[in-house]
Parts: C-alpha cells; sequence; structure tokens
C-alpha cells in the first residue's frame, strides 16, 4: 500500500483547511493517508511515506512558521532525496516569495516537486479546495 503524509502548519486555520483538502485528494484504493500537524510529525512520518505534502503559511517577513515548521524543514536535509513532494500554504499579504524560496530550498534538498506549489490568499474558498484536492492527487 502506497503511504502517503500530509504535514502542516496552521496558525488561524487556512492551512489546515487545505491539509484536509490535500490529503482528501490523496486518498484513493491502495494509497493510506496520514495527515497531521508538524508538531506531532517525525521525520519518520516523512522518511517512511511514498510522497509527501508539506503546508505552511506566510508568516512574518514571507518565511515559514520559525517555532515549529522551520525546525522540522530543516531536519529533512538529507533525509528526501527523490521523495515525491508537494508545497502548499496561505498567505495575507506578500507576492508568494515564501513560497518560492521554499521550492528552491526543497529542490536543494534533493525533493522531487510532483506538482507546482500552490498558494491561497487567506481562507480556502470552493475553488481554492479543489486546487488542494488536485494537488493531492499529484501524490497517487
Amino acid at each position: 500500500m502506497k503511504k502517503v503524509a500530509v504535514i502542516y502548519w496552521s496558525g488561524t486555520g487556512n492551512t489546515e483547511a487545505m491539509a484536509e483538502a490535500v490529503a482528501k485528494g490523496a486518498k484513493g484504493e491502495g494509497v493510506e493517508v496520514s495527515l497531521q500537524s508538524v508538531s506531532d510529525a517525525t521525520i519518520a512520518d516523512v522518511t517512511n511515506a511514498d510522497a509527501v505534502a508539506l503546508g505552511c503559511p506566510s508568516m512574518g517577513l514571507e518565511v515559514l512558521e520559525e517555532a515549529e515548521m522551520e525546525p522540522f524543514v530543516e531536519s529533512l536535509q538529507g533525509e528526501i532525496k527523490d521523495k515525491p513532494m508537494v508545497l502548499f500554504g496561505s498567505y495575507g499579504w506578500g507576492n508568494g516569495e515564501w513560497m518560492e524560496d521554499w521550492e528552491v530550498r526543497m529542490k536543494s534538498y534533493g525533493a522531487n516537486l510532483v506538482a507546482d506549489c500552490l498558494i491561497l490568499n487567506e481562507t480556502p474558498d470552493a475553488e481554492g479546495l479543489n486546487q488542494c484536492e488536485a494537488l493531492g492527487k499529484a501524490l497517487k
């Protein structure tokens, strides 16, 4: 059975809603999906998965959340070579620079980004949630 891990950090619930939709899209026959907050995730959750989705909103000056998500992402260096992965998150300001930086970083760690990163402004609407489900399907 294929294992997909969806790991996220959410402060307001917007990225959590995105994560739930990504997980819904990844589900299917022969696919086991785990959905968890980064505070509950371990490196083993990533290394034992066949594919991974990571989600985090833009924080501060367009950076990843610094207390939990940033250290978790840093710990993935050397652990995700060729790992199929997608990235997603929400934002309330800026131009998506945090996601562009994150994408470059994951590629430098060796991740195989299987779809374009997805960013949504504020609370995801129905179309945004459909985009999240499509992103999850890319991990199958």
